[in-house]
């Protein structure tokens, strides 16, 4: 039996005596069982399977008053960033900005997220992903309708469908078996954007493989096609801006709630890390680099000097963050932690 230490303390255990008589009542208990250390040895070797990465799916946010949502279409890893983004820079270079921001310098996963908004009044989408036939085909791609389900809407609803530019990852998913994916919408995007996209035998080449699928995908929607112009308004809150050199009518759009402002810049940036730290670097999938470097230093300027929100369509999931100057040159992406669900 353990004894108390009046001497030291009323309420102190002796620990030699504990451990005695611990030892002693619980030998009874186990013989003719199985040795402590074999159900050990057993447990050790029930190893749980790994049971894989987790998809990204949807993530929501409030501005003002706006709830966003955004929705994954893909987590697919391609081969880059260079020679994807710094062809007018050597291979070193670029591998050396993706050691010293510890990302891997042959790989890399961007995001391919389209944006929901509610204003409480209409739902716009923001981009349709790549669908059946975009950039990156099913099952690596095109999750965009799976996860706006998820995220508990249906396509029905959506009132708005802004097209930002005609690439096949941002209109892939406007069809569904030949039908418009989203029955109820009106779609708006830029003339000089369609104008640039609509014309069969214009283009060749991986140009012509992008024309291919606007084609298919928006020109049968054209009826319901609104067309805008820099300073126009999709909604109340939301503004079109200019953003032209990914495409000759890429459109950017400026969205404020409450005085509460988010900057949705469609593909100004490529990656998190080289579109931002090296605007200069060229792009190959601009189609006036020269202009696309411009454009990208006068939105990520805009964004690091009045500390807008930024839904970035490729910046990692769920592509929404900041931007700020970095003292050496360049920009720095601020990924959104908690930010925006402050109470």
């Amino acid at each position: 039996m353990a004894t108390i230490d009046n001497k030291a303390n009323s309420s102190t255990v002796s620990r030699r005596g504990f451990l005695a008589s611990a030892s002693a009542c619980a030998l009874p208990l186990v013989a003719g069982a199985m040795p402590l250390g074999s159900l050990f040895s057993s447990a050790a070797h029930a190893a749980a399977p790994q049971l894989g990465l987790r998809k990204p799916d949807w993530a929501r946010f409030k501005l003002g008053g706006f709830e966003f949502t955004t929705l994954a279409d893909s987590d697919i890893f391609i081969d880059g960033p260079f020679p994807l983004i710094g062809g007018n820079a050597t291979a070193d270079e670029v591998a050396k900005l993706m050691g010293d921001n510890l990302l891997p310098p042959n790989k890399y996963q961007p995001g391919f997220t389209p944006t929901l908004l509610n204003t409480g009044k209409e739902l716009v989408l923001f981009d349709a992903g790549n669908g059946g036939n975009g950039f990156v085909a099913r099952p690596n791609g095109g999750w965009m309708a799976n996860n706006l389900a998820a995220a508990g809407y249906k396509p029905e609803q959506i009132d708005v469908v802004v097209i930002t530019h005609g690439h096949s990852d941002h209109v892939g998913g406007l069809l569904e078996n030949g039908k418009p994916a989203f029955p109820n919408a009106r779609y708006v995007m830029s003339a000089t954007e369609y104008d640039f996209w609509a014309p069969a035998g214009k283009h060749s080449g991986d140009a012509e493989t992008m024309a291919a699928v606007f084609r298919s995908n928006v020109v049968p929607l054209a009826e319901r096609i609104s067309f805008i112009k820099p300073g126009d308004d999709v909604v109340a809150g939301v503004r079109a801006i200019e953003a032209y050199g990914h495409t000759p009518g890429h459109l950017a759009f400026h969205i404020e709630s409450n005085g509460n402002r988010l900057l949705l810049w469609g593909d100004c940036a490529h990656h998190q890390v080289a579109s931002l730290a090296r605007p200069d670097w060229h792009c190959v999938f601009d189609a006036d680099r020269e202009q696309a470097a411009a454009t990208r230093k006068r939105v990520f300027d805009m964004a690091a000097t009045e500390k807008i929100a930024v839904a970035g369509y490729h910046m990692p999931f769920p592509s929404v963050g900041y931007v700020e100057r970095d003292p050496a040159g360049g920009y720095r992406w601020l990924a959104h932690t908690y930010q925006l669900n402050t109470p």
